[in-house]
């Protein structure tokens, strides 16, 4: 795989039980760039290796007068300059090229996993974690998968330099191929606490991520209740934790540096004291111990690879345990399906709750518990995060229809709907019928105000389609990301849309119009509303109250309003206290509502 036939076609399924396992996995899927980037890496660590043994001969020719072995060595000293400058660059092409391949591989399958869980995503795994994931841990992660044909290819080299050095000279060879086993293997006491320290430096940044995106999210609100420097003290309080640890992170690192350098020079004084000692007993040339003497300053060169596949193990291995737990997730149910890939029709049917949804009408839904009513939402979607009973559509269980039909049969639109950054274009650029045109859902969901905000915000628009929106809409109220998102949901014309308070934003006057807007775009088609909003509940066909996951009355507003006091507790946010006593006056109150809402409509 080359870099320009990104993005993978298939980044395949990875081994996600453990982070090692996982690393193990994106090694063998790069096996072909593993080998060609070894098989540079041999080139240009032999080349450099050979240059002792040039200048030992061209030292020796010199001392002999040999002008022929003078050109020999010459020769070769060129010989190995090339091939150094050639595996040096290809090393480098290949290297970056696995570095790359392999972080697109990573963030490819968490896009994808993503993709797959939806909201649940975010129910399991901290959005900070995600991103630090996404982001951080990917570069580390590739960093080492880079770095271990590298690493190989300098062991090889001074498993093969230390034999060579055995055979062409003993005396000192033996000290040399003693001595560098040592040098690579003296770090090895400190890499545990190394690593211990790189996973609290990790761990600090995390939180401190996971503190700067909510922050970010809850910006407009920590605004209004004058929170900014309570949550700024905070994130400088988290960020000096980062600092420290990575300072202490740092510092061992640094130690390990130091030990590379001082034991190999170490080594070159051992080398230098005996060669000596033999060469004045005669016992070996000045060539031999030039030659010796330069191998192993150069094998100083890879043996700092020993160093560099330590640290990036040492910082991709938590990396690799987070990514692997993130791509271990999954659904409750088989996303693939074990139906054909068909889009049925008819009622939406929930089994567990007894929540029906009649074919082509408007049904709202009435949940005093907020959270099971976006739990039961998700699984009027299909393919819900927790496992239960599958929600039928048509007599069809959503679950056994694969991910991408039961989403197109059925879209979920849930309390807090993202708005991706772009024009108001290519939000509304989404996966259509054709049937609902976006100035016809932008009129139904009350936009107009949303529209010339929009155009003030970009003076380069002429058309409102072409003005730009803001990462998650951040210059915009909630109402009118509110609305704006509603109107994604409207172009998309799906076979039932499920919509989880879509006006709890906005005001009485544009909701009252909203309604009205929905329910005529949305004539013959399935709609369902999770809300308790009185302006909601009236323009229903039918509303369904659920209490204790169960739906224990059905009918139209006004009836359940009068016949049914747990939902007029509900609808009027009575409390248990006022319910019984006031019972008829908050009757009264709650019909005197109705009669406004219906001048006012």
């Amino acid at each position: 795989m080359q870099i320009q036939d990104l993005p993978y076609p298939d980044p395949g399924v990875p081994d996600a039980r453990s982070g090692p396992r996982f690393l193990w996995w994106l090694f063998r899927n790069q096996l072909g760039g593993q080998l060609k980037s070894l098989a540079w890496g041999l080139l240009h660590f032999a080349s450099v290796a050979a240059l002792p043994f040039c200048v030992g001969v061209a030292v020796q020719a010199v001392v002999d007068r040999s002008g022929s072995r003078l050109a020999l060595a010459g020769g070769l000293l060129a010989l190995a300059c090339v091939g150094n400058a050639v595996g040096d660059t290809f090393l480098h092409r290949t290297a970056i090229t696995n570095w790359i391949t392999a972080a697109a591989r990573v963030q490819q399958l968490l896009a994808r996993k993503a993709a797959q869980l939806g909201s649940a995503l975010t129910r399991r795994v901290a959005a900070g974690e995600v991103v630090a994931v996404s982001t951080g841990d990917v570069e580390k992660i590739g960093w080492f998968v880079e770095a271990l044909s590298r690493f190989t290819a300098a062991l090889v080299t001074i498993v093969l330099v230390c034999a060579g050095l055995l055979v062409y000279q003993p005396a000192l060879g033996v000290v040399v191929a003693v001595g560098l086993p040592a040098l690579a293997l003296a770090v090895l006491p400190l890499l545990p606490r190394a690593t211990r320290r790189a996973d609290t430096q990790r761990e600090k940044a995390g939180r401190a991520t996971e503190l700067a995106s909510d922050t970010v999210a809850g910006l407009r609100v920590l605004r209004g209740i004058g929170g900014e420097q309570l949550f700024l003290d905070r994130y400088r309080g988290a960020s000096q934790e980062v600092r420290h640890a990575a300072v202490r992170s740092a510092r061992m690192w640094s130690l390990i540096s130091a030990i590379q350098v001082l034991l190999p020079g170490l080594l070159l004084i051992a080398v230098v004291w005996h060669g000596v000692r033999l060469a004045r007993e005669g016992r070996i040339a000045v060539g031999e111990l030039v030659t010796v003497y330069s191998s192993v300053m150069i094998l100083t060169y890879p043996l700092r690879h020993f160093e560099e596949i330590a640290m990036a193990y040492s910082f991709s291995r938590p990396s690799a345990k987070r990514a692997a737990g993130v791509l271990s997730l999954q659904r409750a149910t088989d996303t693939a399906g074990s139906r054909a890939a068909d889009v049925p029709s008819g009622d939406l049917y929930d089994p567990q709750t007894g929540l029906l949804a009649p074919a082509g009408r408007l049904t709202a839904v009435v949940c005093g518990d907020p959270d099971a009513a976006g739990l039961l939402a998700e699984r009027l979607g299909g393919h819900a995060s927790q496992e239960g009973t599958s929600v039928l559509l048509g007599g069809v269980p959503l679950d056994e229809l694969p991910l991408d039909s039961a989403r197109t049969a059925v879209l979920v639109q849930d309390k807090d709907p993202v708005l991706l950054s772009g024009t108001l274009r290519e939000l509304l650029d989404v996966p259509a019928s054709g049937d609902v045109p976006p100035r016809a859902a932008l009129a139904a969901a009350q936009c107009d105000d949303v529209l010339a905000a929009l155009v003030q915000g970009s003076l380069e628009a002429a058309d409102p389609m072409d003005a730009r929106i803001t990462e998650r809409g951040r210059s915009l109220s909630g109402g009118q990301r509110q609305r704006l998102a509603l109107a994604r949901s409207l172009v998309t014309d799906p076979e039932a849309l499920v919509l989880d308070e879509p006006t709890s934003a906005v005001d009485s006057h544009t909701e009252a119009r909203i309604a009205q807007g929905v329910r005529e775009l949305r004539a013959g088609r399935t709609t369902v509303v999770f809300t308790s909003s009185p302006l909601l509940l009236d323009r229903a066909d039918r509303v369904v109250f659920l209490h204790e996951g169960e739906a224990v009355a059905v009918g139209a507003h006004r009836e359940l309003v009068r016949s049914e006091p747990r939902y007029r507790a509900v609808v009027t946010r009575e409390t248990d206290g006022e319910a019984a006593p006031n019972g008829s006056v908050a009757l009264k109150d709650v019909l005197q509502e109705l009669q406004e809402i219906e001048e006012k409509a």
